[in-house]
């Protein structure tokens, strides 16, 4: 009769953990290099609302190709004709946010304006309807925020459509850097 050692594994938190602890130190470095696209975005805002149009605008095109590439996919005519003229109503789109990014950025802000008047609207009066159970002012707290800003945005649209889209993505790589580098820095410490 044989008998077989085996050695204990650890299935928790740690062992998974393990390959990204080898390569925190590539985390942290991407964080960084966030941090700093944010800062230089955030130090000119106009640049960066215009390529975060440019971005739009190559989305826009490659759904615009997909929808035209699912539309010969359908067989039958009225999806097929609906599909394709989805899909060349995202390709002019693109083309268009390519040929003004200044007036594509306006659109967005405009659309960007409205939508957090209305998201603030919605988490103010979810707050009140969670307040027999929860800790409801976080949440309308964040909805008068969110529809402030939106007014905000609204009440100096279109000038604003020059660098809103701009601080947005600024502060978003400043963000997400802080937090890749935190998540590399923890991942060194970890045990």
């Amino acid at each position: 009769m044989s008998s077989i050692t085996q050695t204990p594994r650890s299935f928790g938190p740690t062992s998974r953990l393990e390959p990204l602890r080898a390569k925190s130190g590539w985390i942290v470095a991407l964080g960084i290099v966030y941090v700093i696209a944010g800062f230089v975005a955030l130090g000119s805002v106009v640049t960066a609302t215009v390529a975060s149009v440019f971005v739009v605008g190559i989305m826009m095109l490659v759904a615009g190709v997909a929808e035209v590439i699912n539309a010969f996919q359908i067989k039958t005519w009225g999806r097929f004709l609906l599909w394709l003229l989805l899909g060349a109503l995202y390709i002019i789109a693109g083309f268009l946010t390519f040929e003004n990014p200044l007036l594509a950025a306006a659109v967005l802000t405009l659309l960007l304006g409205v939508s957090l008047v209305a998201s603030g609207i919605m988490r103010f009066l979810l707050a009140f309807s969670m307040k027999e159970t929860t800790p409801w002012i976080w949440v309308a707290l964040s909805g008068v925020i969110t529809f402030l800003l939106g007014l905000v945005i609204l009440a100096h649209w279109p000038v604003a459509s020059l660098y809103v889209l701009g601080i947005f993505l600024g502060i978003d790589l400043v963000i997400a850097g802080a937090g890749w580098i935190g998540i590399g820095l923890g991942l060194k410490r970890a045990v």
